[in-house]
């Protein structure tokens, strides 16, 4: 919200506040200024000249001399090529050294041997536009027609002597759109007097009954429609007053009629409208659901679609306007014209919001409805409209009010409890310190029970009248306390924890971290050689995405891995090791629920050292970290993502942890990735990695019994893994077995065609005793019959 100073200083004297003092106390008190602006600030050095006379420059056909007159010692050279000037004129005039807006710096020249002392100014170069003074030409030099004289600065000529404050108005505190609602704001942060003005219409006969009626149709999404008329309507331009305070709120000047309307919105906060009231049909005002009228067209000219359930003001046959966003092409107001309805109605914030997100139609007027308005302010509102419509010369106002009040709001009765707000507060503010503060924001006391304005519809509760103490009593003066009472003790959780573990594991073993966006295009599926059958190709779509590209939730992480992979190699990054806890979303049976997030710890590589028996021991060394036992590898031939004899499944205990190895050539180069340069990618299962976490481990003494060691050599057929192998000699032992070590696999002669022999060192030891030889060989011999009851392998 822009709030003009100048305009401010009608309502509330700051007198000779500074901007800084002003910013830093509004701030303080709630109202947050985000900036200061002086509006001619850009403009240095600029007066009004009076032109004494232009003649032709001789020689040139299109300069003239002109002698002007700058209030100060004698008249000034300037040479300009304007043809709209003559003697007598006031124009702005840059003096040697002036600066204009855009940084351009005026200095004495020479044009076809005369000296230039100066500029004569056009409305652009001061940065205005024919909207702000439509009087002046839009080509040419302007011409001032405000009363004023030579040598006077142009900005206090021009209005631009002001400084605008703009504030960020939080979404519960919308009376503060409003230049009332921040001079109120103002008024009770300084100790200031607030002057409010009550609108007095004058009215000019007739009354608006005999030619206009409004109902209600639907009072759960409008609860007041206030309307007035103004008959004999003369469309002109607004005063310079009026459009120096729109400039300042960035709304750009238009007509006297437009201009009324949008300085009650600024004012009061309460949006309104005009229609032609030529062009209401039957005179009927109709305030309903859009039922089954298909379509409106809009005052920007565009054609919308109208759903049943959007709000609309409609005449006796069709709509024309949809409420609280924007009114109807077939009720705009034209230079023929003769009568105006204006309308100050009060909408459901709610409906407001989902008529202008369905319609893609954002505008002042939602904005405002949106977070929810006064009803009681429509009435005073439409009556400043008539106000202005009558001091500007603007029209003839009807008779009557037409007020149709369908929801009347209770007002709102709070207890006001001094010793709860201070132990709440930390402070020791009376009864009647508080009073004072709150009644300065309009709050009306009766005893100890407070009556809540209309216009704060976020005071219901007594922390609410709590805050609104403090801030006007000073945050900065409420002394810091330790809290009193019991609470939680911070901290992270275990999930939190062990994701700050492994991605410390990870960057150790020389990864990097990357975060990739959740949306990704329906093509990765096939990219990544996904069956047409598979469930993950069943992805949520997004209802309103910023392209195809991602239009969906991925249902994998190896898409964003090997495309950030893929951006890495085509920048000559040699090597790339990343990581990422990526998110993904499975789709539910109904629709209506959450979508089921897993979390993965996804890893992805190439170059450097990194093959597959590389990554597996780094996914060995995260399972290791994790606290994991029982593992289980196993070939996984028939995943496509994958390189089908490089690619392995892991699993502790029967639970499925993750799937790792070498990412498939022609996925890999789906990507753009060259197939001679392998890429590696895992993906662990983070919430399986938790549940398969064993216990911190607990000190062990040292073995008091020595240990025995046993080599043996296994002949078994080649396609059997090691992996089930040792997992025999486990279940085989009768726990003496305390580690088991590969040294040796071989193939060749003597050992026949279709076999290997495997190698184990195992080391056997018993915490009760020592073990005897025979013990030993009783325990390797037990693993040995194992061995060959269910994988054929026999001591060689």
């Amino acid at each position: 919200m822009k709030l003009s100073r100048k305009w401010l200083s009608e309502f509330v004297d700051t007198g000779a506040v500074s901007d800084r003092e002003y910013a830093e106390r509004m701030t303080l008190s709630g109202s947050k200024v985000e900036s200061v602006e002086d509006v001619g600030a850009a403009i240095q050095n600029v007066v009004v000249g009076r032109l004494l006379s232009v003649a032709p420059h001789e020689n040139s056909d299109h300069l003239s001399i002109c002698s002007v007159d700058a209030g100060r010692g004698g008249p000034l050279t300037i040479v300009t090529g304007a043809k709209n000037i003559r003697a007598g004129d006031l124009v702005p005039l840059a003096l040697d050294g002036a600066v204009l807006p855009g940084g351009v710096r005026i200095k004495k020249s020479v044009l076809r041997g005369v000296p230039s002392e100066g500029m004569l100014c056009s409305l652009k170069e001061l940065g205005l536009t024919v909207h702000d003074f439509p009087y002046a030409v839009e080509d040419g030099i302007f011409i001032l027609q405000e009363d004023c004289r030579a040598g006077e600065d142009i900005r206090p000529v021009l209005g631009l002597d002001d400084r605008i404050v703009d504030f960020e108005i939080t979404n519960n505190r919308p009376d503060c759109l409003s230049v009332i609602g921040l001079a109120r704001e103002t008024a009770a942060a300084f100790g200031k007097k607030l002057r409010l003005h009550t609108p007095r219409v004058q009215g000019s006969g007739g009354e608006i009954g005999q030619d206009l009626s409004v109902s209600i149709a639907d009072p759960d999404l409008c609860s007041r429609y206030t309307a007035r008329m103004v008959k004999n309507v003369r469309i002109a331009p607004s005063p310079q007053w009026m459009r120096e305070r729109l400039r300042a709120s960035g709304i750009r000047p238009i007509n006297n009629i437009v201009d009324i309307t949008n300085y009650v919105m600024l004012e009061y906060g309460q949006p309104m409208h005009a229609f032609d009231a030529s062009c209401i049909r039957g005179g009927k005002i109709v305030v309903r659901r859009a039922g089954k009228d298909a379509a409106i067209t809009t005052l920007d000219g565009v054609l919308r679609p109208l759903k049943p359930h959007m709000l609309v003001i409609a005449d006796e046959t069709h709509p024309i306007g949809i409420a609280g966003v924007m009114g109807g092409a077939n009720s705009e107001i034209t230079d023929k014209t003769g009568s105006i309805l204006l309308e100050s109605a009060n909408f459901s914030g709610v409906s407001v919001r989902k008529t202008a997100i369905a319609l893609g139609l954002r505008t002042d007027a939602s904005g405002r409805f949106e977070k929810g308005l006064d009803p009681e302010n429509t009435l005073p509102a439409v009556q400043r409209a008539c106000e202005l419509v009558e001091l500007l010369g603007a029209g003839d106002v009807v008779g009557g009010v037409a007020d149709v009040v369908a929801n009347p709001p209770a007002p709102v009765t709070l207890l006001l409890e001094p010793d709860k707000i201070n132990r709440l507060l930390g402070t020791d503010l009376s009864s009647e310190e508080m009073k004072h503060s709150l009644s300065s924001l309009g709050f009306s006391f009766s005893g100890e029970k407070m009556t809540v304005p209309s216009w704060r519809g976020d005071v219901r509760h007594y922390s609410d009248i709590a805050e609104e103490v403090a801030r006007l009593y000073g945050y900065d003066k409420i002394p810091a306390a330790l809290m009193r009472g019991e609470t939680t003790l911070g901290g992270l959780t275990a999930a939190q924890t062990a994701r700050r573990q492994l991605g410390a594991l990870c960057r150790g073993m020389g990864f990097s971290e990357i975060m990739t966006y959740s949306f990704l295009s329906p093509s990765c599926h096939d990219k990544i050689r996904m069956r047409e059958d598979d469930p993950h190709r069943k992805a949520i779509r997004i209802l309103n995405p910023l392209g195809e590209d991602t239009s969906i939730l991925r249902t994998h992480a190896i898409p964003s891995m090997l495309e950030t992979l893929a951006r890495n190699l085509s920048c000559r990054n040699s090597t790339a090791w990343l990581y990422e806890f990526a998110t993904i979303y499975r789709p539910r049976e109904e629709i209506s629920q959450l979508a089921d997030e897993r979390q993965l710890l996804s890893l992805g590589a190439y170059g450097g050292n990194m093959d597959f028996y590389v990554l597996k021991g780094m996914v060995e060394a995260i399972l290791a970290s994790m606290r994991i036992s029982s593992l289980s590898f196993t070939p996984e031939p028939d995943v496509p993502a994958y390189h089908p004899g490089r690619c392995a499944c892991v699993s502790s205990g029967g639970t499925p942890l993750g799937i790792f190895g070498q990412v498939h050539p022609l996925a890999a180069q789906n990507y753009g990735m060259s197939q001679d340069t392998p890429v590696f990618a895992a993906q662990l299962r983070f919430f399986s990695l938790l549940s398969r976490r064993e216990p911190e481990p607990q000190y062990q003494p040292l073995p008091r019994f020595p240990s025995i060691s046993r080599d043996i050599a296994l002949v078994c057929d080649r396609g059997i893994p090691v992996a089930v192998l040792e997992e025999c000699i486990a279940r085989g032992s009768s726990g003496l077995v305390r580690g088991v070590q590969l040294f040796d696999v071989y193939t060749g002669a003597p050992i026949p065609q279709g076999k290997k022999s495997v190698a184990f060192s195992l080391t056997l030891r018993s915490d009760d005793k020592t073990l005897t030889d025979a013990e030993a060989d009783q325990d390797v011999g037990a693993i040995l019959a194992l061995l060959k009851s269910e994988a054929n392998a026999v001591l060689r």
